[in-house]
């Protein structure tokens, strides 16, 4: 079983574009959004996934991601609960840590978050100057919440 553990933050300014390495364009939804679990349809650039996560524990909870051909994930997309999420991903290193900054758009423009993927609860990190109030805990961040935004 794979394991996520994630941190997630606001993000109170734009100085992370000046050191974003690559930006991806991201379009999401769900198929099941319920509280022990989710299923994901995501469509990337190039690429789609089906990505299945269980309850968490604290920042952590069981995730599983599968690559599926793109057209199944436009498909699957149409198939989604309320709202599709459309937001670009721009990926940040500091201090050897990926921080995936994403900047939303359509209903949810001027939303800002940046995530970090941890290797374990313990594991610490610095925290860029671009970085807000830490928003881990708080499900109404989760991007199951903000599809029903």
């Amino acid at each position: 079983m794979a394991t996520e553990i994630e941190h997630k933050y606001l993000v109170k300014t734009d100085s992370f574009k000046e050191r974003t390495s690559r930006v991806i364009h991201i379009r999401q939804g769900y198929l099941c959004r319920e509280k022990d679990r989710t299923v994901r349809v995501r469509i990337t650039d190039n690429k789609a996934f089906v990505t299945i996560k269980g309850r968490g524990h604290g920042a952590a909870r069981a995730e599983f991601e599968y690559e599926i051909p793109r057209q199944d994930g436009e498909q699957l997309l149409t198939m989604c609960l309320d709202h599709v999420i459309d937001k670009s991903r721009h990926i940040v290193i500091d201090h050897d840590n990926k921080w995936e900054v994403d900047v939303y758009h359509g209903r949810l423009q001027g939303l800002v978050t940046a995530e970090l993927e941890i290797p374990d609860e313990n594991y610490t990190y610095p925290l860029p100057d671009f970085l807000g109030e830490n928003v881990t805990d708080e499900h109404r961040f989760s991007n199951a919440a903000l599809s029903l935004i």
